[in-house]
């Protein structure tokens, strides 16, 4: 992998932690170290879904391949902000 292809996963992570870390109602007691985390995680996750489905390169922008990686952030968020409750 390139250096450009590494800032752009850690860009388009950062996004889509903060929408997933958006979608959730209430308040998350987790940092904005986390959320990136999270959203770096589920947006290479998501693209190998969104591969395995057959809608990663279609024409124009890929909103199901966003959805999907957003959706995945969203539950992350969401289990790690359960896990920190926990404790």
């Amino acid at each position: 992998m390139e250096i450009s292809g590494i800032l752009s996963a850690i860009v388009i992570g950062i996004v889509v932690g903060v929408l997933g870390r958006l979608v959730l109602p209430g308040r998350q007691r987790i940092g904005i170290l986390w959320t990136i985390v999270v959203g770096i995680v589920a947006a290479l996750i998501g693209t190998a879904v969104a591969a395995a489905l057959g809608v990663a390169d279609t024409g124009g922008v890929d909103w199901i391949e966003w959805l999907i990686q957003i959706g995945l952030a969203a539950v992350g968020v969401a289990a790690l902000d359960r896990a920190k409750a926990l404790r």
